[in-house]
């Protein structure tokens, strides 16, 4: 019977398909937290529950907090239409660290929202990276599912095995983005990742949005 093995807890959180693949990610690793699974669908549960305890815990055990946001300004005809060359898009993130707070915020022509969240913690981890800060303690805390599934349930890890097809065979979209943040988070030993909801009450989440709107809003070819 196959195994799924959810680390809520290490290295690099997620979801792997061997025990193996997962005791990279605990062994040695103080407090980790990890468990197997008979199906798919359990072991999400269980990383699912783990973003929402992210989400509620107290934000004062981490170092640095790092909150991204992307945007588009899609101009298609329906929803999930595709972006126009002339469409806005942005991206945001805000570093709280040792009771300072750094902003960045910059926008792009034509990009997808994906595309946008993706850059963003790009962004984020390269300033944190360039401040020689990747052993600190550090919570990521985003809105959008896409960038965390990935990180959080084992999809990147997948992704690189199948060189860079999804399970259907498909391409993977966004694949220089995510080899970026797949090189980075490697560098992060004690990265968690917590989910917010978005435009709801998390005033850091709300900051950056509100910060890539300002950028999109002063846009001008």
């Amino acid at each position: 019977m196959k195994k799924y093995y959810a680390v809520k807890k290490g290295r690099q959180p997620g979801i792997y398909p061997t025990w193996p693949a997962a005791q990279q990610q605990v062994q040695g690793y103080r407090q980790a937290v990890f468990k197997g699974f008979d199906n798919l669908a359990a072991a999400q549960a269980f990383m699912e529950e783990r973003l929402a305890v992210a989400a509620e815990q107290d934000l004062a055990a981490y170092s640095i907090l790092l909150y991204t946001d992307g945007g588009s300004r899609n101009h298609g005809n329906y929803a999930g239409g595709h972006v126009q060359a002339q469409d806005k898009a942005a991206w945001a993130y805000l570093i709280k660290y040792q009771g300072q707070r750094y902003s960045a915020s910059a926008g792009q022509w034509g990009a997808t929202n994906n595309q946008m969240e993706l850059t963003a913690v790009a962004q984020g981890l390269q300033k944190l990276i360039s401040w020689q800060l990747q052993t600190q303690k550090v919570l990521l805390v985003a809105d959008s599912q896409y960038v965390l599934n990935a990180l959080t349930k084992g999809w990147l890890s997948s992704w690189q095995r199948r060189n860079w097809k999804k399970a259907d065979g498909q391409p993977v979209l966004n694949q220089a983005l995510w080899q970026q943040i797949s090189q980075q988070v490697a560098q992060f030993p004690h990265l968690q990742f917590a989910w917010t909801k978005g435009h709801a009450q998390n005033k850091e989440n709300n900051f950056v949005d509100s910060l890539l709107n300002q950028t999109m809003d002063h846009m001008t070819k």
